[in-house]
């Protein structure tokens, strides 16, 4: 392919590269609502729980047997904050599938737009022949059906990425964001059944955590510049960002066992799963103060070195030192349910902010000083 800059015979300019294409105005504004949409279904998310609107609907897809919206007269405000978060699931499913197509579109044209579609298709005929089957032995049909469409999501995402031959990485990250969204749709819901099992709950967090994650790597590789890439950073370096990794991951996973053992169930009548919250408060600081100092280690180093995560990880001492503050603020006051929304949100923009800086532990080889 000539260079962009290299006029054609009759001086039209020649056709932008894949790479320019793919960082098309429509294709970045919504790839920036799905982060912010992962961001506040957190939130909203943590809405439910924190008011105790876990069963505010007490059914799934529909909130009441014999409605799908709420009674505001029967449900009250529990079951528009939970309907609403519900709503929010659906916000997030369009805009994952409209980077989807966007990608697709620009990087395999109509065939690969079509063959997706045709899947989804595929996909929602199988839901509901599943959804008439199980009906028939009077089981909870909606998670069976909702079971096949992922899976045929799941054939559709490797279907798509075989037939890819020009930035995977973003058609692969895309696709991961939809399947999230359909796995998060039926782990919602079977938290639902299930009472809102706390284990269940604490699961359903650490999945939209991810998300929001993945959509932040999304971001990055969108403005990254294609081709071969080198490690930017010294080994060791490397080595102990990825154990920060580790240490940022433990603190989210005692994080999660501690609001789970508090007193913010869900809902008035669910009992938590039985461990000590103060104790576990204690076990989940430990964590904590280790990422800060690595972190802080980390953030020393590489500007010293001016190393190219730099300018990521200050960002992510920001994060963590408010992460930190709300912690223990929260703590003090007896868990007020507006800090603790907080603190689930900071959590899982520390981790997209981690996200960023391991993508900046390597350079296009171009970039190579």
């Amino acid at each position: 392919m000539p260079h962009p800059s290299i006029a054609s015979p009759t001086n039209a300019p020649a056709a932008p590269s894949t790479h320019a294409a793919l960082r098309g105005r429509a294709l970045r504004i919504s790839a920036w609502l799905s982060f912010l949409a992962q961001t506040i279904i957190i939130g909203t998310g943590g809405a439910v729980r924190l008011t105790g609107s876990g069963l505010g609907c007490s059914e799934w897809p529909l909130c009441t047997p014999e409605s799908l919206v709420p009674i505001y007269a029967d449900q009250g405000i529990h079951g528009l904050i939970e309907f609403g978060n519900r709503v929010m699931t659906g916000v997030v499913g369009i805009i994952a599938l409209a980077v989807l197509l966007l990608v697709l579109a620009r990087v395999g044209g109509r065939g690969l737009v079509f063959s997706a579609l045709r899947f989804a298709a595929s996909g929602i005929v199988a839901a509901g022949i599943v959804f008439g089957l199980v009906s028939l032995f009077s089981l909870p049909a909606t998670p069976f059906a909702m079971a096949a469409l992922l899976v045929t999501v799941i054939a559709a995402m490797v279907r798509s990425v075989r037939l890819s031959s020009e930035r995977r990485d973003l058609v692969v990250l895309a696709w991961i964001v939809l399947v999230g969204v359909v796995a998060q749709a039926l782990v919602g819901g079977i938290t639902v059944l299930t009472g809102l099992n706390p284990f269940i709950v604490g699961f359903h967090y650490v999945s939209s955590l991810l998300l929001v994650c993945v959509t932040a790597a999304f971001l990055v590789r969108l403005y990254a510049a294609v081709g071969p890439r080198v490690s930017a950073v010294p080994t060791w370096f490397a080595i102990l960002s990825h154990v920060t990794g580790l240490a940022l991951a433990v603190t989210i996973l005692f994080g999660v066992l501690t609001t789970g053992s508090g007193p913010h169930s869900g809902d008035a009548d669910v009992f938590r799963h039985g461990f000590d919250a103060t104790i576990l408060a204690h076990v989940h600081s430990w964590p904590g103060y280790i990422l800060a100092a690595l972190v802080a280690a980390l953030t020393i180093s590489a500007w010293a070195l001016r190393l190219e995560p730099r300018k990521w990880l200050l960002v992510l001492v920001l994060a963590i030192v408010v992460q930190v503050g709300v912690g223990i603020w929260q703590a003090r006051e007896g868990l007020p349910p507006l800090l603790v929304g907080i603190h689930m949100v900071l959590a899982s923009l520390s981790a997209a902010t981690y996200t960023v800086v391991v993508l900046h532990l390597k350079k296009p080889v171009a970039a190579r000083d």
